[in-house]
């Protein structure tokens, strides 16, 4: 499991940096965090103000983004 953490982790920072293409494994990964992070935070409240860094919520934004034809 720590093995898979990290992957998720080092796919997020590649995509960030830009030293992989922003796809649906970023996505996916994103989620994979996201999803560990809420639940850390309904365990104990001392995780309740971590959050995502601005360059993780702008690509929160970008799969949320609504593409206008």
């Amino acid at each position: 499991m720590i093995g898979s953490d990290w992957n998720h982790r080092q796919i997020l920072k590649e995509s960030i940096s830009g030293r992989r293409a922003v796809d649906e494994r970023t996505f996916a990964s994103l989620e994979i965090l996201t999803d560990r992070l809420e639940r850390l935070k309904k365990l104990d409240k001392v995780f309740s103000k971590v959050t995502f860094s601005p360059a993780v919520r702008e690509l929160v934004e970008r799969r949320n983004a609504v593409p206008v034809c």
